[in-house]
């Protein structure tokens, strides 16, 4: 493994061999945040290193906020798997990857430490800085691959990152009763659903059948953005957070209503 110069200054080189060139030249416009999902750190950044697990990321935050890098951000790391957002595959070729020291679902979903929030939030920050990454564009790897991942998880304070200039996020509204849609639905509220989804971001297909793609990522949308309830159930609390984070995105005009 090959040793390089830190790209963010708090930052201890521990290098990965598990990485490539970033596809056409790209430059990082994404931040995609994970949290590691096993008993210990050790394991997990032992995992990250090893050439045999082909996976890894730019960075590794312990639980004390201590920042490892183990990818240059000029590198392609390999953290986000099979994923897309906003009509893109490749999401490695354009992220930088942040690995959280966190035992995740597998663990019980252990609390983030404020040591460590604090840590991810200068962090993210900075790269956005450097590499002109807007604040939506900070997103989990459950956004990007809605199903079969779940991290960083519904316990992770996307509140306290957007209070400090990171991420996208609106109060979401409280749940309520009212209409609701959930697999099986189909018609034109559906479509409008998924049409939402889609603008937003999600790999969402515009088909108007409420199926298992649909409730997955409205799973996904819960668990970022209405983590109080993750179903797959788009309720009222779950459209109206969708609707209003459209309308507060910079350069969109208008939405869709629902």
């Amino acid at each position: 493994m090959t040793a390089f110069t830190a790209d963010y200054p708090g930052a201890t080189v521990t290098p990965s061999p598990n990485h490539g060139a970033r596809a056409d030249g790209r430059r990082p416009d994404m931040i995609v945040l994970h949290y590691t999902g096993m008993p210990t750190a050790e394991g997990a950044l032992a995992w990250l290193c090893a050439e045999q697990s082909e996976v890894s990321s730019h960075y590794f935050v312990h639980e004390d906020g201590r920042i490892l890098q183990l990818v240059p951000e000029s590198r392609r790391a390999w953290h986000a798997g099979k994923s897309h957002w906003k009509g893109d595959t490749d999401i490695n070729s354009r992220s930088i990857g942040i690995e959280i020291v966190n035992a995740g679902h597998p663990g019980g979903l252990p609390d983030f430490p404020e040591a460590q929030i604090a840590a991810v939030v200068e962090l993210c920050r900075n790269c956005g800085e450097r590499w002109g990454i807007v604040p939506e564009r900070v997103l989990g790897h459950s956004d990007v691959a809605p199903i079969r991942k779940v991290d960083p998880g519904e316990k992770f304070p996307w509140d306290r990152l957007f209070a400090n200039g990171v991420g996208h996020w609106v109060e979401p509204a409280a749940i309520a009763g009212g209409r609701f849609f959930q697999r099986g639905d189909a018609g034109a509220p559906v479509e409008a659903l998924q049409a939402m989804l889609s603008l937003y971001g999600y790999a969402t297909e515009i088909t108007g059948h409420f199926d298992e793609r649909t409730e997955g990522d409205v799973a996904a949308f819960q668990r970022h953005f209405r983590p109080v309830r993750v179903d797959g159930i788009a309720d009222f609390s779950t459209i109206d957070t969708l609707h209003r984070l459209l309308k507060s995105l910079p350069d969109r005009g208008g939405s869709v209503q629902v």
